[in-house]
C-alpha cells in the first residue's frame, strides 16, 4: 500500500457472536502518532434550566442531567473518540467522506457527539436519538486534529448497550441507521449500510433523489447514493481493515471474549493495530456487557498507544471511584492553543504521567530487546490475571467489592513496572 490507511476500527459481538452471553464492544482509535490520549471520568450531574455547555468549538444548551462517563479522548478537545456510560452504554466513531461536502465552519466534531450521547442516552437506540437530534440542529464540522492544517470529515458510529447495537452513518446532516441484535459487525472509515435501514432522516431518500444519486425506484442502498465517486485514498485504503476486521471476527463468532476482542485489536496484519510514520493507534478499549443485569459492565482501556505493545485496564462505575490523575493530562484553560483565536498557533506539553514512562519503556525496550521482551511477558501476564479475576466476577465466584479499585490499581502497577 502507497500508505496506511488513517481510520479506526469498531467492533462488536453480541449472542451467539459471543461465548457467554455477553455483548462485547471492541474500539481502536487512530489518530495523528504523536497525540496523546488520556481517560476521564465525569460523575453524573444536574445543571440549570438554560445553562450551554462548551463543547470543542460551540456552545449548545446543556440537558438537566448528564450520566456518569469514562472516555477515552485527544486530550486538546471536549468530546471523546470512545467511550461508556454507567447504564452500559458504549460509542465508538470513524471518520468518513461522502457526497455530501464536508462543511469549513466549525459546529459539533463526530468526537462532541460521541460524548454528548453517552452523557444523554441510556440506552444505545436513546444515544443515537440524541446524536442524530444534535446533529440536525448544529451540524458536525470544525478541525478534527491539533493542527491548523485544516483536517475534516464527517462520522459513522457504532453505539451498542447490554441488549443490541446501531451502525449510525452520517452525510452532512443526513443519516442513515441499521439495527444489530446477534453475531458480530464491524465499521471503519467507510458507509457500510446498504439496505437494511432501520431508521433514517426524513429527507434522507428526497435528498438523494434531488441530487440525481438515487432514481426513486427499488429498494435504496445508503452506501450506494451517498459513497462519493471519487473517494480520498485514505478511505481506499481502510476497505483493507475493514474486510481483515471482518474476517477476524468471523473467524471467532461463537466464541468472542475480552481476551479475543483485544487479540483482533493487537492484529498488525490485518492493519487494525496501526503504527506508520504519520498515523497510529493511540488509544483502545474493550468493554464486556453482561446481558444478565445483576452484573456490572467491565471497560478496559490502554491509556498509551499500540494496544500490541500496551495493557488493558478495567473500569468499573462505582459510587466511590478513586481519582486517576496519572491517566489525565495537563489542563491549560482559555490558555489552550484549541482556545485562542486563531486556533492551533502554538503547542504545549499533554503528555499525562502514564503516557510519559509507557513512551520510555517503548524506548528502553528498543535498546535492550531481551529486557523488553521480559518486561512484556510480566505485563500480559498481570493484564491475564485482571482478566481471570474479571471473569470470576462475571460468573458470581468473587463480589465486585473485593477486587477493589481496579482501575486505579492497575495504573499504579503498570507505572512501578516502568520504573
Amino acid at each position: 500500500m502507497a500508505e496506511p490507511p488513517q481510520s479506526c476500527d469498531c467492533l462488536v459481538s453480541l449472542p451467539p457472536g459471543s461465548r457467554e452471553d455477553h455483548v462485547i464492544f471492541g474500539k481502536n482509535s487512530d489518530r495523528p502518532r504523536d497525540e496523546v490520549q488520556e481517560v476521564v471520568h465525569f460523575p453524573a450531574a444536574s445543571h440549570p434550566s438554560g445553562s450551554l455547555v462548551e463543547c470543542t468549538y460551540i456552545s449548545i444548551p446543556q440537558a438537566e442531567h448528564t450520566h456518569a462517563v469514562v472516555l477515552s479522548r485527544p486530550a486538546w478537545l471536549w468530546g471523546a473518540e470512545m467511550g461508556a456510560n454507567e447504564h452500559g452504554v458504549c460509542i465508538g466513531n470513524e471518520a468518513v467522506w461522502t457526497r455530501e461536502p464536508v462543511g469549513e465552519g466549525e459546529a459539533l466534531l463526530g468526537m462532541d457527539l460521541v460524548r454528548l450521547g453517552l452523557e444523554r442516552g441510556d440506552s444505545a437506540r436513546a444515544a443515537l436519538g440524541v446524536i442524530t437530534g444534535l446533529l440536525e440542529q448544529h451540524g458536525q464540522g470544525g478541525p478534527c486534529r491539533e493542527d491548523p492544517k485544516p483536517f475534516s470529515y464527517h462520522n459513522t458510529f457504532l453505539l451498542v448497550d447490554r441488549l443490541e447495537a446501531w451502525v449510525l452513518e452520517t452525510a452532512g446532516k443526513l443519516w442513515a441507521a441499521q439495527q444489530v441484535t446477534e453475531g458480530v459487525k464491524n465499521i471503519s472509515n467507510q458507509l457500510t449500510i446498504e439496505t437494511e435501514i432501520a431508521l433514517e432522516h426524513p429527507e434522507l431518500r428526497s435528498t438523494a433523489q434531488a441530487q440525481g444519486w438515487w432514481n426513486g425506484e427499488g429498494e435504496f442502498s445508503f452506501s450506494a447514493a451517498f459513497s462519493p465517486d471519487n473517494p480520498p485514498a485514505r478511505m481506499e485504503l481502510a476497505k483493507q481493515r475493514y474486510r481483515g476486521g471482518t474476517e477476524l471476527l468471523k473467524q471467532h463468532n461463537g466464541s468472542v471474549t475480552a481476551e479475543v476482542m483485544m487479540t483482533i485489536l493487537r492484529d498488525k496484519a490485518s492493519g487494525i493495530c496501526m503504527d506508520s510514520e504519520g498515523f497510529r493507534t493511540t488509544g483502545s478499549m474493550v468493554s464486556v456487557l453482561p446481558r444478565d443485569s445483576a452484573y456490572p459492565c467491565i471497560h478496559f482501556f490502554t491509556a498509551t498507544p499500540d494496544p500490541s505493545r500496551s495493557v488493558f485496564k478495567p473500569f468499573i462505575f462505582s459510587e466511590c471511584m478513586t481519582p486517576v490523575p496519572r491517566v489525565i493530562s495537563p489542563q491549560y484553560g482559555p490558555e489552550d492553543p484549541v482556545r485562542k483565536q486563531p486556533r492551533f498557533r502554538s503547542q504545549v506539553a499533554r503528555e499525562h504521567d502514564l503516557y510519559k514512562a509507557h513512551q520510555h519503556a517503548l524506548s528502553n525496550m528498543e535498546t535492550d530487546q531481551e529486557a523488553g521482551a521480559s518486561l512484556q511477558e510480566t505485563l500480559r501476564y498481570l493484564e491475564s490475571q485482571c482478566l481471570m479475576d474479571i471473569g470470576a466476577l462475571l460468573r458470581g465466584e468473587i463480589p465486585e467489592e473485593d477486587l477493589g479499585d481496579l482501575f486505579f490499581d492497575c495504573v499504579d502497577t503498570e507505572l512501578k513496572f516502568y520504573q
